[in-house]
């Protein structure tokens, strides 16, 4: 049996993870060897899964690109779509549209970038624009095989828009690829502040919840 605590260490690591962690990516944030990460990866995925007449979980950790990531277990796919998709959650938050934005002004663009931007994790808000129809995936980034997001028909139908030429003017706003990398969460700067530009861009994106 692994301690209690190494478990939850690594349950809190790969639930504010939006990419997947790696066996030896966890020993390193534990301090531990990557032997007993597996093994506590494996009591995890078993606790979840409902081994021993235990109650199995709505989500699950699977191995994905090298590493580990939690999910919402497939099983209930439809419940997550109708939630995500009606309901208290038919009006997208802030975070999905200041998501939307950045990704409308930067497209192609990748989630680690978008991350990178808006300074915080943006993997729960991707998933709900996938779902809502709003973005797509649109190949993979060439130096870090990530994969990137455009928007789509349904986004410019959202919005009332011919092209993305008509979006309102604030890329100059937005830092330059070459200078994402530099921003963190605890650094990232605000690109607009109270400028005309930026209240045009609310006007537009709100149409989206209409």
């Amino acid at each position: 049996m692994i301690d209690d605590e190494i478990l939850a260490g690594i349950e809190a690591v790969l639930m504010i993870s939006d990419s997947a962690v790696s066996a030896g990516e966890l020993a390193t944030a534990l301090g531990l060897d990557e032997e007993t990460v597996s093994e506590a990866i494996a009591e995890l995925k078993a606790d979840y899964d409902g081994a021993e007449d235990r109650r199995q979980r709505g989500f699950e950790i699977r191995l994905v690109a090298g590493g580990f990531r939690i999910f919402s277990r497939g099983d209930y796919h439809e419940i997550v779509k109708d939630f995500l998709t009606s309901g208290q959650s038919a009006k997208l938050s802030q975070a999905a549209l200041e998501t939307l934005a950045v990704i409308a002004y930067r497209q192609p663009i990748s989630r680690p970038r978008i991350a990178a931007i808006r300074g915080v994790s943006v993997d729960g808000v991707i998933r709900t624009l996938l779902l809502r129809g709003l973005i797509v995936e649109a190949g993979k980034e060439a130096t870090t095989s990530a994969l990137l997001y455009t928007t789509t028909h349904q986004f410019l139908d959202a919005l009332g828009m011919n092209s993305l030429d008509d979006l309102p003017e604030i890329a100059p706003y937005l830092p330059e690829d070459a200078d994402v990398a530099e921003l963190g969460s605890d650094s990232a700067e605000v690109l607009a502040s109270g400028d005309d530009e930026m209240g045009e861009l609310d006007d537009e994106m709100s149409r989206v919840d209409d």
